[in-house]
Formats: C-alpha cells, sequence, structure tokens
C-alpha cells in the first residue's frame, strides 16, 4: 500500500524492488514450468496414443493403479494432491517436492490404462511441488511462498492447455472464492506467459475448439442460452457430488488403498465392455473436438462420463477433472443445443462455460479460457453461462479445500481466508 507518511521517493523505490523482484521470480517459474509442461504434455499424448493403438492395455488398469499406490507410498505423499496446493496458499502447509514424480508418473499410468481422468489437476499439483522446491532453494518467506505457488499453478496450466491469460486469472481465483490476491497478479501473468511461450516453441500446441456459428443476441438466443447454463449448473452439482461420494464409498468398503485402486479399474473395465466404446477413457479431447468439427454427439455422453470420471477419481487414480468437466459441459451443451435449435458446437462451448465455472467457481478466469478456447465472437454468451451456472452451483466443487470467503448471494463474508 502507498504510505502517505513516505516521502514519494521512497515510496516509489518500494515499488520499483518489488516490481524487479517478482518480475524475476516470475520469469524464473515461468522458465521451469514451461519445459515441465511441454514434457508432461508429449508424455501423455504419447501413452494416449499407445493405448488408442493398444486397446487391450485398458485390461491392465488394476495394476497400473496398483503401482501408482507404490509410487505414491514409495514418495510419501499418499492422500495428497491439488487439495494440498490449495491449502499452501492460505497457510503454512507446504507441497512435499516428492508430489512432483508420484503425480507425474501417476497421472501418466492413468491415461495410459484408460482411466477416465484429465491433465490440468495434475498441472496444478506440478506446479505446486515446483514452486515449493524454489522457495526452499531461495529461502523466500511465507508471503512470498503464497504468491509463488500461485505462479506455479498459472505457469504450468499455461504451458499444458495454451491458455495463458486463463490459467494466470484461474490460480488466481481458485484458491478463495471472491478472494482475489493482487499483490499476485504480475508474477503469475510474467510466469503464464513465459510458460506459454516455451511450451509453444518446443512444439506444444494450444488447445482450441473453433466455433464455426455464433448466433445473433435475440430474445431467441437470450432464453435458450440461460437454458443451457441453467441445466450445466444442476449437473456440475451431480458432477461434484458423483466425486466425492464416490471417493468416500471407495474409502468405506475398500480400507487397502491396493484394493480399492483395483476394484475401481476392474469397475472401469467392466464398464468399457458394456457400453463397447473407449469414448469414456483417459481425458476425451478428441470428442470435443468431434462436436465442433462433425456436429455429432451422443445424448448419454455426459452421464456415462460422470460415471467413468466418478470411479476413476473416487478409487484414487490420479489426474485430473478439469478435461472430464469439458467434455462433460460439452456432450450435455451440444446435445441441449440440438433439442434447443441451436449449432451443437456453439452449445457445447456453452456447455463446457457453464460446466467447468459451475465446479470450478471461477467466473473471471472461466470467461478468459473461454475466449482463448473459443474465440471472442461469442463471449457475452460464454460470460453469462458461467455466470448464472456460479450463482446456481452453489457451494458446489471439485476442491473440497477450496474456501468460499464471501457469500454468492450477498456482500455478506462466510468464512475468513485463515485456517
Amino acid at each position: 500500500m502507498w504510505d502517505k507518511t513516505k516521502p514519494v521517493l521512497l515510496n516509489a523505490k518500494d515499488y520499483s524492488l518489488a516490481f524487479l523482484k517478482w518480475l524475476l521470480l516470475g520469469i524464473t517459474m515461468g522458465a521451469i514450468c514451461g519445459p515441465v509442461g511441454f514434457v508432461f504434455s508429449k508424455t501423455l499424448s504419447f501413452v494416449t496414443d499407445t493405448r488408442t493403438n493398444n486397446p487391450w492395455l485398458v485390461l491392465l488398469l488394476p495394476l497400473g493403479g496398483m503401482l501408482s499406490v507404490a509410487i505414491y507410498k514409495l514418495c510419501r505423499v499418499s492422500d495428497i494432491g491439488t487439495n494440498r496446493v490449495l491449502e499452501s496458499v492460505r497457510c503454512e502447509k507446504k507441497v512435499p517436492a516428492l508430489l512432483f514424480p508420484a503425480i507425474f508418473i501417476g497421472s501418466a499410468l492413468t491415461h495410459l490404462f484408460g482411466g477416465s481422468a484429465g491433465r490440468e489437476g495434475a498441472a496444478l499439483q506440478l506446479g505446486g511441488s515446483v514452486s515449493s522446491m524454489l522457495c526452499s532453494l531461495l529461502r523466500l518467506n511465507e508471503k512470498s511462498r503464497h504468491i509463488l505457488t500461485m505462479c506455479g499453478m498459472g505457469a504450468v496450466f499455461s504451458a499444458l492447455f495454451g491458455t495463458p491469460l486463463g490459467a494466470c486469472i484461474f490460480a488466481l481465483e481458485v484458491v478463495s472464492v471472491g478472494h482475489v490476491c493482487s499483490a499476485a497478479f504480475f508474477p503469475c501473468i510474467i510466469s503464464s506467459i513465459v510458460a506459454f511461450w516455451i511450451s509453444t516453441t518446443l512444439g506444444v500446441v494450444p488447445e482450441s475448439f473453433p466455433l464455426q456459428s455464433v448466433p445473433e443476441i435475440s430474445l431467441e438466443t437470450m432464453w435458450k442460452v440461460p437454458v443451457i447454463a441453467i441445466v450445466c449448473a444442476l449437473v456440475s452439482i451431480l458432477f461434484c457430488l458423483a466425486l466425492h461420494t464416490s471417493e468416500k464409498l471407495f474409502r468405506k468398503f475398500f480400507k487397502n488403498e491396493f484394493l480399492r485402486i483395483a476394484v475401481g479399474g476392474t469397475v472401469i473395465i467392466l464398464l468399457t465392455m458394456a457400453v463397447g466404446s473407449m469414448d469414456y477413457n483417459g481425458g476425451g479431447v478428441n470428442i470435443i473436438h468431434h462436436i465442433f468439427t462433425d456436429g455429432e454427439v451422443r445424448f448419454e455422453a455426459f452421464a456415462l462420463k460422470i460415471l467413468f470420471t466418478a470411479i476413476t477419481v473416487g478409487a484414487g487414480y490420479k489426474g485430473g477433472e478439469i478435461v472430464p468437466t469439458m467434455f462433460i459441459g460439452g456432450t450435455l451443451g451440444g446435445s441441449m443445443a440440438i433439442l434447443l435449435g441451436l449449432n451443437p458446437g456453439f452449445g457445447a462451448a456453452v456447455g463446457i462455460a457453464a460446466l467447468f465455472c459451475g465446479v470450478t467457481n471461477c467466473p473471471l478466469g472461466t470467461m478468459v479460457i473461454c475466449i482463448e478456447l473459443f474465440g471472442s465472437d461469442g463471449m457475452i454468451f460464454f460470460a453469462l453461462s458461467a455466470i448464472i451456472s456460479f450463482l446456481l452451483s452453489g457451494k458446489a466443487s471439485l476442491y473440497s479445500k477450496q474456501k468460499f470467503i464471501y457469500s454468492k448471494l450477498s456482500e455478506d463474508v462466510i468464512d475468513t481466508d485463515e485456517d
């Protein structure tokens, strides 16, 4: 804060030193996270292609899951995930350095053998691990560590998904709903841009879903978009409930982690055989692209993806829930668009915006990510659907440690920003 009791030159000195400090730290974090995102992206692409070319690998999912559990135990990071990263931004809890190899290998195993999980959740954990190691090396204080953790989260997300502005804002918003650390804006945007530039230079292609048709703003469109958003808000609550309930049930009935994940993997194998398709294994980005390019979508796809993902994550497989969230939102929005007489690709974009915001509670980050993914032509519709879903999804969240500082219904403070 500008200190009115200080001479102007002394205030200028403080801000100049802060600028230089966070410029260097932001560049450093981006320079580290860019290659990390590149290697992680290429690894997941390789194992996904390997599974696609060898469908029988899904039969080894229980074995891959048990290997993942063994790696987590070896690294002593069992039960540590994205929630720990969020907590580390608010309190003194640190992200263990060994979470880095554990989540990297665990996510690769999940994708190789066909678990239904994404990659961006893993990106947040990788970024948190990198920032923790850098903070220890530089002996930074607690408040600086909090900011640098957000920088790491945004940087790996940006490098992996190719949405630098959205990744930056998402990392700032996701920790505490209703509260954004303004001091973290500058270093976060620097680290996200640097990581994005490095990863794309090395060969990562930014994710994008080009819209073929965006309707004009009209009374008809302005009631149809909210209908999609309202349904997606309800499904976002259902998705979060399914994830958390599945985890509780697996833990209740299968105390042993190895048995728990083996049973979950077996259920996924049986479901894959019953469905007769591998569309619901892995993240499912190819299915999302199919909606935008061909305009085809299965009406039951969103429900099946919820089931596959809830079992995968609940049983303990590693990865993330963001890409499955986009799959669910895209297929649900695309299906509703067909029923409402809208373009399926446009409906998929609206659905992704609504469901993503409903489960992450990050309206600003959602809007920017959607513009980076779909272009700016439909930004009014993306913003409208995101805000509607944000309000109606209540306190539903992918992350149990996400803290709600302010009520969505009023200016009331419902929780403090201290654990």
